[in-house]
């Protein structure tokens, strides 16, 4: 009996601890498993602080504000406003397209049939922007905007098919398809120079004033759900780089599952707003017609200031020309915060006279005729670029397997040489070799420096520009 009172151990008491912080008293524990559970012993915090802070543990990414980059409150404060403005819009053209089908609708209603207008015709726009994925991945905040050089074809088939559904007369066929398209033609313009995201709001738009053509109310409806459809997967298809651009510690499921949340309860505050609108100063055409156009420069708005504040880092033809004209000019080298206020949002083509004029992703057998092919090749054989200095701007065409880095070489050696053409009294034979041998002397360093500021080198996205492979 004494051996087995002896082999008998005393129980584990917990080993639990008290930790105060901030007028916080949280009582830790093991458990006997091995876990560690948290309780809440004292909180003297002011209500409207615990209630702060409940929201950014249920809105905001784990560790905020120090897990992501910079400019992410500014690019949430507007994603939220652009939520509201959106869902109250949708609220106010869905109960346009039920008056111009021959309904009276109350708000509830058309709260309920929302989701089953936006199908049909918004499925074929989605089809058919699901194609243009290369050019976003180079642009994404150009196409989160969202304007769209081959929209109006489009819009011109969804047009036909449209109308080849009602079974029109064929001259009537030919006058609407005239008309629409000349109208969509001048908006789509319009919008693409002065306005964001352009085609969502153009299909509202559209939908709030079907009730003024009723007979053509297919049309309309229609129209405007493909233009909204294209939209959708344009905004889609965006979303991932641009989160990624915020991610600092590698937290992207967080980032977006918070972005998310914040989006739903902003759509939910927005139907509600719609609701009300609906029920008092929409009640009428007129009222909508004032009402619209307000949400939706609201809506125009707040994409564009999200599109400022993301920080995108990764190598495009105007980014990267941005910070070689920077470090051709001054010697710096602006981070991707530093550089987003910069970057033009509707023009980002433009040639940029301190990086060389250089334009990517011509044909090579547009830049280059093949009697000179191989002498191209062999001004910088170890290199996985070929250039054509011309007299308006320098053709640089990439081979396939080139990365961030090539495309930042060669662009080096571009703004060198016209930097030196620029200044020299007589031409040189030998400019491009000069250029190059400087380019040489200080890559290794700028690279460095570039990578420790957040870019990414290791690929540059070119759209759907030509690549070439011997």
């Amino acid at each position: 009996m004494q051996r087995k009172e002896a082999d008998e151990l005393p129980p584990q008491v917990p080993i639990s601890w008290v930790e105060i912080s901030s007028s916080v008293s949280r009582q830790y524990q093991f458990e006997p498993d091995g876990k560690l559970s948290v309780k809440m012993v004292d909180d003297s915090r002011p209500v409207a602080q615990r209630m702060v802070e409940s929201f950014l543990n249920k809105f905001f990414p784990s560790g905020y504000p120090y897990s992501v980059n910079e400019g992410y409150l500014r690019y949430t404060q507007f994603r939220a406003l652009q939520h509201f403005t959106s869902a109250a819009l949708s609220v106010l053209s869905t109960q346009s397209l039920l008056f111009a089908a021959g309904l009276r609708p109350t708000p509830a209603q058309a709260t309920a049939v929302s989701w089953i207008l936006k199908d049909g015709m918004q499925h074929v726009g989605k089809l058919i922007c699901s194609n243009l994925g290369a050019r976003m991945d180079s642009e994404p905040k150009r196409w989160r905007i969202l304007g769209l050089h081959d929209v109006h074809g489009a819009l011109c088939y969804a047009v036909i098919l449209l109308i080849f559904l009602k079974e029109l007369l064929l001259h009537e066929l030919i006058l609407l398809l005239a008309f629409l398209c000349h109208i969509i033609k001048i908006l789509i313009i319009l919008a693409f120079y002065t306005a964001a995201d352009v085609l969502y709001d153009l299909g509202t738009g559209l939908e709030v004033m079907s009730p003024l053509c009723p007979h053509l109310f297919l049309e309309v409806a229609g129209l405007g759900n493909f233009a909204k459809g294209m939209a959708v997967v344009a905004a889609r298809a965006t979303r991932l780089p641009i989160y990624s651009s915020f991610a600092k510690e590698g937290n992207l499921s967080d980032l977006f599952a918070k972005g998310e949340a914040i989006s739903t309860l902003f759509n939910v505050l927005g139907l509600g707003a719609g609701i009300h609108l609906a029920s008092t100063i929409c009640s009428s055409m007129q009222g909508k017609l004032v009402v619209a156009p307000l949400l939706s420069i609201i809506h125009v708005y707040s994409v564009c200031e999200e599109m400022r504040a993301t920080p995108v880092n990764t190598l495009n033809s105007q980014r990267t020309a941005m910070i070689v004209a920077e470090f051709v000019k001054t010697g710096k080298i602006s981070s991707p915060a530093d550089l987003r206020y910069q970057e033009d949002l509707v023009f980002p083509g433009r040639l940029i006279e301190d990086a060389g004029n250089v334009k990517v992703g011509r044909s090579l057998h547009e830049v280059v005729s093949p009697s000179k092919l191989r002498q191209f090749k062999e001004t910088f054989p170890e290199e996985k670029f070929l250039l054509n200095r011309g007299s308006r701007w320098t053709d640089m065409i990439l081979e396939h397997d080139a990365t961030g880095e090539d495309a930042l070489r060669g662009w080096m050696v571009a703004a060198y040489a016209s930097d030196m053409e620029r200044l020299a009294r007589e031409p040189s034979t030998n400019i491009s070799q000069e250029a190059y041998e400087k380019m040489n002397s200080v890559f290794s360093p700028f690279v460095a420096e570039l990578q420790a500021k957040g870019w990414h080198t290791d690929r540059f996205l070119d759209g759907t520009g030509s690549r070439f492979v011997f």
